[in-house]
């Protein structure tokens, strides 16, 4: 029997500019809010606008190169992984997060203002691998 298949691909905007924290061991780990939409005909024949909103992670090398270009507005296609965790609350209750794990980011359009921010970087290696098919963009 085949091992399961956990697979997200994702085009939506970023709600807000990225976050960089680094690690207790000194690795970068960016969080993105990026929005996904659709829009239907509800049964009285209104359009209607569905909005969900995925909290993306980028770890390492690729997410230094990447925060130095993202900006709110950008739109975005992510390929990861589903991840779920939970954690203790400082109260005693459980928190509970479903992330995707970010492996690829394409910039597919820029942000309405981002005359002022550097083009993406020309470094052919972002983490996960060498050669110019993983630059993420």
């Amino acid at each position: 029997m085949a091992n399961g298949l956990n697979k997200v691909f994702l085009l939506g905007n970023l709600g807000a500019d990225p976050e960089v924290k680094m690690t207790q061991g000194g690795q970068a780990v960016m969080s993105l809010r990026l929005a996904t939409s659709r829009t239907y005909l509800d049964r009285n024949k209104v359009k209607q606008e569905d909005v969900q909103w995925h909290t993306v992670i980028i770890w390492g090398k690729r997410a230094e190169g990447l925060a130095k270009f993202l900006e709110k507005g950008m739109r975005l296609h992510i390929e990861g992984e589903l991840r779920h965790r939970q954690w203790e609350k400082d109260d005693g209750t459980k928190g509970y997060a479903t992330e995707v794990r970010a492996f690829e980011v394409t910039l597919c359009e820029k942000a309405p203002n981002s005359g002022n921010r550097p083009p993406p970087p020309d470094e052919p290696d972002y983490g996960r691998g060498g050669g110019d098919d993983d630059i993420p963009f």
